[in-house]
């Protein structure tokens, strides 16, 4: 039953975690995504850019700590 449970968690914090992600993104159109672009842009977090940068930081750390749990659990 726990094994079903942290499944379906881990489920959820994956489409978060892919979700966060694809939000960060920088640039415009599909070649920003395969590295075209203007370059390397150094800039500071600010506002909703650093909420999803500390977003996806906690929800990686839960998603491996969920699949570690896993290891342990079987």
């Amino acid at each position: 039953m726990l094994l079903k449970v942290l499944q379906i968690v881990q489920m959820v914090f994956a489409v978060l975690l892919i979700i966060s992600i694809l939000l960060q993104q920088k640039g415009s159109g599909m070649g920003a995504g395969f590295g075209a672009g203007a370059g390397p842009i150094v800039s500071t977090r600010r506002g909703v850019d650093l909420f999803l940068y500390k977003a996806t930081i906690f929800l990686s750390v839960v998603f491996f700590a969920i699949g570690i749990s896993f290891i342990i659990l079987q």
